[in-house]
């Protein structure tokens, strides 16, 4: 149970600061569910389904279900509480979905997509569903949304000022997540661009690919979601407060600047590789002039030798050869020589 506000009664010691309640931290042992309750007699938590409809029927409370991993079976009892539609129920148990925005009456169905990074780039869904005077959250346990730095200042006034700001305040949460990501995505590219220029090999190729790949996976799973927050502060029946309309407009914002960054990172990689490939290019073509070469000299001297024939060279080592054949090899060790001098400056060898 978290602090209560309220007036203390004589002689009792004076509350504790409204700044400091704070969400109880999320265990990765913890249970499944959350269910947090801001009402007429403060904030308290529970993990009781069967009390979901009687919290949710008291119409000046601010009700948070937070999900953790769920089975499918407590996503349907806990939908069945809140009376959501059976479609939202298996939406959600079903994961793997888009980032999306859908609609059934005045309930809103929200999928985002949280972001980490651990040696390569990750995408992790989570589903919020927003009602009257409800916030229904899912995710797995590599989401901490009680981790949101609105939460951890001030709860209760988060919760005070309804469902949707809640929602504002987890998805603002979820959205300056991308943010070390994106920081981590631009130091790897850069460490990349290095390795690139000083060696070329093919695990920094394969490396660039992956990254690749990491991009335009994150870009899938982020991108859409600027349509739904537009769709969030435009369309008309959304269950969003007129006065917290800013707010979401501020996440919009940032989420243009993450979808801008990443088609940047996207024009990095691709520079990267061509790069690559241009240096690949280049350092084959340095090889081609090596052999060429080396081919000019060997053919001079298999040229001379030819003409001249080497049928006598058991006899010049017998030492009873003439002069001219000792003559005709040192020309042809000359001309050898010469060459390779002039192909070693003209960097060919």
């Amino acid at each position: 149970m978290l602090s209560k506000p309220g007036s203390s009664p004589p002689g009792a010691a004076p509350p504790p600061d409204r700044a400091a309640p704070t969400l109880l931290p999320e265990r990765a042992d913890g249970p499944p569910i959350r269910i947090v309750v801001h009402g007429s007699s403060g904030i308290t938590e529970s993990t009781d389904i069967a009390a979901l409809s009687t919290l949710h029927a008291d119409a000046k409370s601010c009700l948070w279900v937070d999900l953790i991993d769920p089975d499918p079976e407590l996503v349907r009892a806990v939908g069945k509480e809140l009376g959501l539609h059976p479609l939202i129920a298996e939406n959600i148990a079903e994961a793997n979905q888009r980032a999306k925005i859908e609609t059934f009456g005045e309930v809103v169905h929200i999928v985002l997509f949280s972001l980490r990074f651990a040696g390569k780039a990750e995408a992790y869904e989570i589903d919020f569903v927003l009602g009257e005077r409800f916030l229904l959250s899912v995710h797995g346990r590599e989401s901490d949304l009680a981790a949101a730095a609105k939460l951890r200042v001030d709860a209760v006034k988060v919760l005070d000022r309804g469902a949707d700001y809640l929602l504002y305040a987890l998805a603002d949460h979820v959205v300056d997540g991308y943010f070390p990501v994106l920081d981590e995505l631009a130091e790897e590219i850069d460490e990349l661009q290095d390795k690139v220029v000083a060696t070329a090999d093919e695990t920094t190729l394969q490396r660039l690919f992956e990254l690749k790949r990491e991009l335009i996976a994150i870009r899938r799973a982020t991108s859409p979601a600027r349509e739904i927050f537009n769709q969030l502060t435009n369309r008309e029946g959304v269950s969003i407060d007129e006065a917290h309309v800013v707010y979401f407009r501020d996440v919009y914002d940032h989420l243009i600047r993450v979808t801008d960054e990443l088609d940047n990172y996207r024009e990095l990689v691709a520079g990267t590789l061509d790069i690559y490939l241009t240096i690949v290019n280049n350092n084959l073509s340095v090889i081609m002039k090596r052999l060429t070469g080396v081919t000019v000299i060997v053919a001079g001297i298999v040229a001379i030798a030819g003409i001249f024939g080497m049928s006598e060279a058991g006899t010049a080592f017998a030492g009873a050869e003439a002069a001219g054949f000792w003559i005709v090899t040192a020309f042809t060790l000359a001309v050898a020589v010469v060459a390779a001098i002039i192909l070693r400056r003209i960097d060919w060898i």
